[in-house]
């Protein structure tokens, strides 16, 4: 197989599909260049074992009942419990969820996580809700997927639209329920710290990110870009993900955050952006609560600001962003994944054949999991570890799985991209193979 071979010429814009897509090719290419797997277990790990659509209704303030659906898919059960997060938003539905929970499962053997990939969300727009509606709403999906989720079988975390507040919220209505259940608390991570929350779950995500850049300019491995400091860098998505890598990037390895983008528009600045400054905007100045209108700077388009120049470009919001309509316009020398899924196939040959290094998200984003999974431990175990312990576990996973990834992308030749999916789908199927078929 040739390793340059495009997935197609049709640009696949639907997340789910396009999953399925390089799963295919993944497959096809451990046949031919590493064994002939066993035609049953790719079945079994192409599509999720259980799904779950829950429908419940919540009273809103002005004393209207309004309906929601809900989901809650496990992908795969290679190792238990299964993990993922919880999202809140407009465009939620069972095949996104079915989507991230595969991504999770693959993210998770990229970093060598005892978990199986799970998702869950409702479809609601949080931004539109008041804090007494999404309680409401996040009690009663809790109580919905009970029959699912429990610190040995299945552990939410936040995800888009929902953080601390929502996890703390599962936790309490979980223990409700379940009062003689020994360590509850590991029913739920991201939680705040007082519930049993780890040091470093908020910024998990981008430090695990930064981490793994560090890792890739260190090896060398990103034509001309020798060092960090003073790179400079373009961030689309002022989330969480997004805040803290801007925030990382730009204090402690003295990057340049020359651009930054939220879902209502972008901003740039060849001087640079302090991030703290331009979240401060966003938050408590900004009429639209979006960065645009900062300091005065014009408004960009996503294309506009994906196509300006820089070292780094780092989308962190959403997925199907980075299209190959524009894609050959893209002039980074490294785009670092923190968004689930962000770039399109087609875009991701066209970045592939320009030389531009790219960090897939299943392990360009790996940190949020694995800081996750630290709190899971915690739990476990009664303890509660220092933020400099955590961030020195999660920066040995982090760099522990790049090397894993680019030695495997050398060895046979392979982009970044589809050395992690071969090498998380090798990972599970030799775990399906130790564990046998039951019965």
């Amino acid at each position: 197989m040739n390793a340059r071979e495009p997935l197609g010429t049709k640009e696949e814009l639907d997340f789910l599909k396009r999953l399925k897509l390089e799963f295919q090719d993944a497959i096809q290419f451990i046949n031919k260049e590493v064994e002939v797997v066993e035609k049953g277990f790719i079945q079994l790990l192409e599509g999720p074992f259980r799904q779950l659509i829950v429908r419940f209704p919540v009273q809103m303030d002005d004393g209207s009942i309004k309906m929601f659906t809900g989901y809650r898919v496990q992908h795969s059960r290679v190792y238990e419990p299964t993990k993922g997060g919880i999202r809140f938003a407009p465009d939620v539905d069972l095949d996104l969820i079915t989507a991230l929970a595969f991504d999770m499962t693959l993210k998770c053997r990229v970093v060598d996580l005892p978990y199986g990939g799970a998702k869950g969300g409702v479809c609601c727009d949080p931004k539109k809700m008041s804090r007494r509606e999404l309680d409401k709403l996040t009690r009663r999906y809790a109580f919905e997927i009970f029959p699912m989720i429990g610190p040995d079988a299945d552990v939410p975390a936040p995800d888009v639209g929902t953080g601390e507040v929502e996890m703390g919220i599962i936790y309490d209505t979980y223990k409700m329920f379940h009062p003689k259940s020994p360590h509850a608390e590991a029913v739920v991570t991201g939680k705040p710290l007082n519930l049993g929350g780890s040091e470093g779950r908020t910024e998990a995500t981008a430090c695990g990110g930064a981490y793994v850049l560090e890792e890739a300019i260190k090896q060398g491995h990103i034509k001309g870009l020798n060092s960090l400091k003073d790179a400079t860098v373009v961030i689309h998505g002022f989330g969480n993900a997004g805040y803290y890598i801007a925030k990382i990037l730009n204090e402690e390895y003295r990057c340049r955050i020359i651009g930054i983008a939220d879902s209502k528009g972008g901003i740039y600045s060849q001087e640079g952006l302090n991030p703290k400054d331009v979240l401060n905007y966003k938050e408590k100045i900004s009429a639209k609560k979006s960065v645009v209108g900062y300091d005065g700077l014009q408004q960009l388009n996503e294309e506009q600001l994906f196509t300006s120049p820089c070292d780094i470009l780092i989308p962190a919001a959403k997925e199907t962003q980075i299209l190959g309509a524009f894609a050959d316009d893209i002039e980074a020398k490294v785009i670092l994944e923190l968004a689930n899924g962000p770039t399109t196939n087609f875009a991701h040959e066209i970045l592939i054949d320009k030389k531009i290094y790219v960090i897939p998200d299943i392990l360009a984003n790996a940190g949020g999991v694995t800081v996750s999974y630290f709190e899971w431990l915690q739990n476990k175990a009664g303890e509660s570890w220092e933020l400099s312990q955590v961030k020195e576990k999660l920066r040995k996973k982090m760099i522990t799985a790049y090397t894993n990834i680019s030695k495997f992308a050398k060895d046979y030749n392979l982009d970044m991209r589809k050395a992690a999916f071969a090498f998380a789908i090798l990972k599970a199927i030799k775990v399906l193979q130790n564990r046998g078929i039951f019965p």
